[in-house]
């Protein structure tokens, strides 16, 4: 028998045995472990071969090999040590630990032992990654959880977590980024509002879609099934906007989800809405390759968000704020709907970002001259609070974008009790010019009157491309201004507001209660038009807002020494007359004539 036959010529027998022997390691390689046991650290060895899980397209994971290289002890705190393995898998040396990464289990020998959760190095010529020790996750589902809302963010950090960082000359590490995309988002208007996120330590990019947004409402889809290695988001909004940031389940327990191994912001006991999703393409990059996802409806939410990895439910509802933008006067502009997350800094933020792509980031858009956004906040127990603002065009808009975030979030920042809106709406609204004026003079009458004389007031000014037009006033000096020295103000409220000592930030110490807070935000004058004012310098003593001009000091002593924080004293104008002019039109001035009465 010739056994020295040519590697073309294989037998029949040989080659089925062959082709057999493929299919067998084929289901071996590719058989995820169910229920798997777990590995302690005292059991790892150096050498030890094993598999990671994860989504490479779609929503199936596979497996890729890696190496145990050693445990780094405490290396992300006391008694919080980390996984060193070599990624030996060709696909992904190639590209390293890519960000949506963070969760996928790493098994040995058919037992769980980590998850992926930290890049190591960057432009390294040999790919490693830290890996989460799994008993490390499985504390997280043996803490308390938050009753509702969202934790108040800590110090803003970098990067997507608050995770330890290495920064010695020799390497680094840091903890993987989830995959967080905007769905439903321009590039413009998510370059424009990247400032904002980063301010919270959070960075997206719009690379990014929603399959299936969902209703209106966070309405929770029937539960899907998920797998260790499969895909998740953490949904920040859903919707016609969807922000999210995308990563791996670690661990199912039933309903119970353990997932990305790192922080997403550190929030501790919390309420985040967990989303499905699945994964488009996975773009390498030397510097930090990313997973581009879809983000779909919601199933379920996530309680825990702590150092080792966050922790949830499937199919328990979470909390959110329903977020409407409308066109009044537009028929073909479809409204806007998303919900948002409960949280006291990421919901302006979010609700003002929804807002700029309804202005800017559509076909339908050009908002050529002007356009005013009227805002309603809906609390619970009490009447809507309303900001209307006006801006010149689109540009006036990006200009003023970090101010409507600071207004908004002053007015959804509530320290007194956990309480939080029931609905945003936006009504967006076109004006028929450009809302630009600009005063030339004002002229009054006589700097000296006696009480019962009349006053005459006369203002010059033109609109934008406009001819010059004047608006005139007048008043009768009554008997209680006699013998004071006053003055004739010309200028927009909030300036007003400041003058007059009713500042834009709010003093906390001085309020006592929720509803005082809303009376607060009541109180503000209008942002358009002018205010007209006759105005008296004087010490005003103020009590949980409530002003008292030249307070005798005997007074004003016993006050403060009971109350220090509740009672304030400043130097500030107090208005004895004012009128509003011009409404739907912006100025910047500030124009001021003295005005004394005689006895």
């Amino acid at each position: 028998m010739n056994t020295n036959q040519p590697a073309s010529q294989v037998s029949p027998g040989r080659a089925l045995a062959s082709l057999l022997g493929s299919l067998v390691f084929s289901a071996v390689l590719f058989a995820q472990p169910q229920n798997a046991p777990v590995i302690s650290l005292d059991e790892l060895q150096p050498g030890m071969k094993g598999e990671v899980w994860t989504v490479f397209k779609g929503h199936d994971p596979e497996p890729f090999g890696v190496q145990v290289t050693g445990i780094l002890r405490n290396a992300l705190g006391p008694g919080k040590s980390m996984i060193l393995c070599e990624l030996t898998d060709p696909r992904v040396q190639g590209m390293g630990a890519v960000a949506g990464m963070s969760g996928s289990p790493l098994y040995l020998d058919g037992k769980l032992a980590g998850v992926l959760s930290y890049q190591i190095q960057r432009f390294e010529t040999v790919r490693y990654a830290g890996f989460t020790p799994i008993n490390d996750m499985l504390e997280l589902s043996t803490l308390p959880t938050g009753k509702e809302g969202l934790s108040p963010l800590p110090i803003p950090i970098k990067g997507n977590g608050a995770a330890p960082r290495s920064s010695a000359p020799g390497g680094e590490f840091q903890a993987l980024s989830p995959a967080f995309s905007a769905g439903g988002l321009s590039p413009q208007v998510a370059e424009l509002l990247a400032p904002q996120f980063q301010s919270l330590g959070l960075t997206f990019n719009s690379l990014g879609g929603s399959a299936d947004a969902g209703e209106p409402g966070a309405k929770v889809e029937p539960p899907k099934s998920l797998q260790a290695g499969g895909v998740v988001a953490v949904a920040l909004a859903v919707g016609d906007i969807t922000i999210a940031g995308t990563g791996t389940v670690s661990r199912v327990d039933g309903n119970h989800i353990l997932a990305f191994g790192h922080p997403m912001m550190s929030l501790g006991a919390t309420e985040l809405p967990m989303a499905s999703a699945e994964v488009v393409a996975i773009l390498p990059s030397q510097l930090n390759s990313i997973k581009v996802t879809n983000t779909g409806g919601i199933i379920g939410s996530f309680s825990q968000d702590r150092l080792s990895g966050i922790y949830g439910e499937l199919g328990r509802q979470p909390a959110m704020v329903p977020v409407e933008i409308n066109f009044p006067g537009r028929l073909n502009r479809k409204s806007l709907h998303f919900s948002v997350v409960r949280h006291e800094q990421v919901l302006p933020i979010i609700a003002a970002t929804g807002l700029a792509q309804a202005v800017m980031g559509s076909n339908e858009s050009g908002f050529t001259h002007g356009f005013r956004v009227v805002t309603t906040v809906e609390f619970p127990g009490s009447a809507p609070i309303e900001l209307s603002q006006l801006y010149p065009g689109p540009q006036g808009f990006n200009q003023g974008l970090a101010e409507f975030v600071s207004n908004l979030s002053l007015w959804l920042f509530n320290p007194y009790e956990r309480i939080f809106p029931e609905h945003i709406r936006f009504s967006v609204e076109s004006t028929p010019e450009i809302p630009q004026g600009v005063v030339e003079q004002l002229q009054v009458s006589r700097v000296e009157a006696a009480p019962g004389e009349h006053v005459a007031l006369t203002l010059g000014w033109r609109g934008f491309q406009q001819s010059a037009t004047s608006e005139s006033l007048g008043l009768e000096v009554p008997r209680a201004w006699a013998g004071k020295e006053l003055e004739v103000i010309v200028t927009t409220g909030p300036i007003l507001d400041e003058l007059t000592g009713r500042p834009h930030s709010i003093q906390i110490a001085q309020l006592r209660s929720f509803g005082e807070y809303i009376s607060a935000l009541r109180e503000f004058r209008e942002s358009d038009g002018l205010y007209v004012a006759v105005v008296e310098r004087s010490r005003l003593l103020t009590d949980q807002r409530a002003t008292t001009p030249d307070m005798p000091g005997s007074l004003e002593r016993i006050a403060r020494s009971a109350d220090e924080a509740r009672f304030q004293r400043r130097d500030a104008l107090t208005p004895l007359w004012e009128k509003r002019i011009l409404p739907g039109m912006l100025f910047n001035i500030l124009l001021r004539k003295p005005l004394n009465v005689t006895d």
